[in-house]
């Protein structure tokens, strides 16, 4: 199936403004910021990029990590969704999500956030395909 080019535009900006919010980032918080850009359906939702102040497409984004913490229930995540947008807050030492919530991510999600702490520890060439 073609998509149609709605989907194609929808997609660009997608891609935008995950670049936005990956320039965004001081060092101690890009790895954050690539959990959300892998993840993909986080930053698809229009709460959440209201929320990162990405929603306009600014040509300098300044995300707000702290506003998210607040309103992770009223973005309209579903429960997995939530669980890995907390760990990924935790990460930039906004809110306080337990890493043992770990068990409830499928097993993609699961690599993207292994990924970011390996980031974190200072290795930063796994690959994305690769298991950890």
């Amino acid at each position: 199936m073609t998509p149609t080019s709605a989907e194609t535009t929808e997609a660009a900006l997608l891609e935008l403004r995950g670049a936005r919010l990956i320039e965004s980032a001081r060092t101690d918080r890009e790895a954050a910021a690539q959990v959300l850009v892998d993840e993909e359906t986080i930053l698809s939702h229009r709460s959440v990029l209201g929320a990162l102040g990405l929603l306009d497409l600014p040509e300098v984004a300044a995300v707000g990590w702290e506003g998210l913490m607040g309103r992770v229930y009223t973005l309209g995540l579903d429960a997995e969704e939530r669980v890995l947008l907390g760990l990924t807050l935790s990460m930039v030492s906004v809110g306080n999500t337990p890493l043992s919530a770990v068990s409830d991510l499928d097993e993609r999600r699961l690599a993207i956030i292994l990924r970011a702490i390996a980031r974190l520890a200072g290795n930063d060439t796994l690959a994305v395909g690769r298991r950890i």
